[in-house]
């Protein structure tokens, strides 16, 4: 601190630090370690790697796969979070449980959910866990579920398992097919890993408002099934994303469907509201307890209008105008006096999301005698 001598006016230059940035294609990873204490979640990066902190790989876990999967697609940060031994329901809800108030995640990825259960097993139990998943996703309002196929699973299973999958009504969870094989690798292993690395290389060259979809899976030799184009005419619709082989072009991610229909039927759309949620809870939470009148009606529409603005300009919302793509309203109308007497402050907010160019329709048209350029087709 500067001591100052004589009473006057001074001047001092103050830089301002720019508000934190909120990371997003960040996921947490439960699963079966050797290390560290179950239900604790540790932060790994590629300089402390798995290995680092768990040592060696149990017999029957892909945990450490899914980690180096992540990384692999240039991934920055995880949570890991080593599940209690025991029957295998009861250790996932303690794991879910530990991942509630943490709130530096995006993403959960259970690599190890078909661990205890083979290939001939019904899909009672993986299905009860992974809706339980979802349900935490949409408890929490701020994470999205990224989920895995059963080893070895056919089309029919898949779908099968799709239909099981009613946890997912608000759309925050996404099924990929199917398992694929590690750049060094013997064996295949769940794809959540290597896709959630997908998620966080998209978010930070482009944003949350661009499909994870057409992007390379980085350190990925094989797929488990090579799925051809009418296979995937089944699996779309259904919501089952899948990862596909194509010449010249290498291993992709070719689906970004939720499991869920409009208006969360793209994955992009409902993770742009969770990130939209994420920034308000964290940028807001100073407003609460301040005067509930036009002042502070004013300062959350203004600090939102700027957020969305934001968005807006990096091309997530669509419309000519701002206008066009968000509206925020807090005024009298939000807030007449009997929800100001509940204490509340209401705030109405209208977004416009982009959507993703799933389908390309190149029409070519025939003439006899040659084309002419001609308007646009009536109707």
């Amino acid at each position: 601190m500067t001591t100052y001598w004589r009473p006057g006016v001074y001047r001092e230059d103050v830089v301002l630090a720019p508000p934190a940035e909120l990371p997003t294609g960040v996921p947490a990873f439960l699963g079966r370690a050797v290390g560290g204490a179950a239900n604790r979640p540790e932060r790994l990066t590629p300089g402390r790697p798995f290995a680092a902190v768990f040592g060696a790989t149990p017999l029957g876990s892909w945990l450490a796969a899914a980690v180096a999967g992540f990384f692999a697609n240039d991934g920055e940060q995880c949570f890991v979070v080593p599940l209690a031994d025991g029957d295998p329901e009861a250790a996932l809800d303690q794991g879910l449980d530990a991942l509630a108030t943490l709130e530096e995640i995006d993403l959960v990825c259970v690599p190890d959910l078909f661990a205890s259960f083979t290939r001939a097993s019904d899909l009672d139990a993986p299905l009860r866990m992974q809706n339980r998943v979802l349900a935490h996703c949409d408890a929490q309002g701020d994470r999205f579920a990224i989920l895995d196929p059963p080893q070895g699973a056919s089309l029919d299973r898949v779908g099968s398992q799709r239909q099981g999958l009613v946890g997912g009504k608000g759309g925050n969870g996404a099924l990929y097919y199917p398992w694929v094989k590690p750049v060094g690798g013997s064996d295949f292993v769940p794809p959540c890993g290597h896709v959630a690395g997908v998620y966080a290389r998209s978010d930070r060259r482009i944003g949350v408002h661009k499909a994870p979809a057409n992007e390379i899976l980085a350190g990925v030799v094989d797929l488990e099934t090579a799925l051809t184009d009418a296979e995937q005419a089944v699996l779309n619709p259904q919501g089952i994303n899948a990862l596909r082989a194509f010449p010249g072009r290498g291993i992709r991610v070719w689906g970004a469907r939720t499991l869920a229909s409009d208006p969360w039927l793209y994955v992009n759309v409902r993770r742009l509201f969770l990130t939209a949620v994420r920034w308000i809870e964290r940028n807001l939470a100073d407003a609460a307890f301040e005067p509930n009148d036009p002042r502070l009606w004013s300062r959350i529409s203004r600090e939102l209008n700027v957020y969305f603005g934001r968005l807006f300009a990096a091309g997530a919302l669509k419309g000519r105008t701002e206008a066009e793509a968000f509206y925020v309203k807090c005024d009298a109308e939000t807030n007449p006096p009997e929800v100001r007497e509940a204490g509340q402050v209401v705030t109405e907010i209208g977004l416009a999301p982009t959507l993703p160019n799933e389908f390309v329709i190149v029409r070519l048209i025939h003439g006899a005698g040659g084309v002419e350029v001609a308007g646009p087709t009536p109707g």
